[in-house]
């Protein structure tokens, strides 16, 4: 008996198993030739003169994680403030004003202990 999926699951086999026999042809159909140009850099044409893996501070990587953290909530408060009329008129607004005043609590106490940690602070 056919699901509702049943025809996206076969799309996705179709899909899979072009892209497998393609790459499969591509691998044994095309010229393999290995010449000096082709392990020559790519696009300056000067060889590196310092290693591929540079270490990079961890502060990027903190102001990143944190600017996904704050960004991603605040799409959620948009969202409620999206959705707070229909809320009102269910009866529901104080039951939302409170899980959005809650929200934003720990919010603030996430953003105080990260600058209570120096996480902000670029030169230390």
């Amino acid at each position: 008996m056919p699901t509702p999926y049943t025809a996206l699951f076969i799309l996705l086999g179709i899909v899979v198993g072009f892209v497998v026999l393609v790459t499969v042809a591509s691998n044994l159909l095309g010229r393999k030739r290995q010449n000096a140009e082709k392990d020559s850099p790519y696009e300056c044409g000067m060889d590196s003169e310092s290693p591929a893996r540079v270490r990079i501070s961890i502060h990027f990587y903190l102001v990143a994680v944190l600017f996904i953290l704050f960004d991603v909530e605040a799409l959620f408060l948009i969202l409620w403030a999206g959705s707070a009329e229909a809320f009102n008129a269910a009866g529901h607004g104080a039951l939302v004003f409170a899980e959005v005043s809650a929200f934003v609590a720990v919010l603030a106490l996430a953003l105080a202990y990260v600058w209570r940690k120096g996480g902000l602070e670029w030169d230390r």
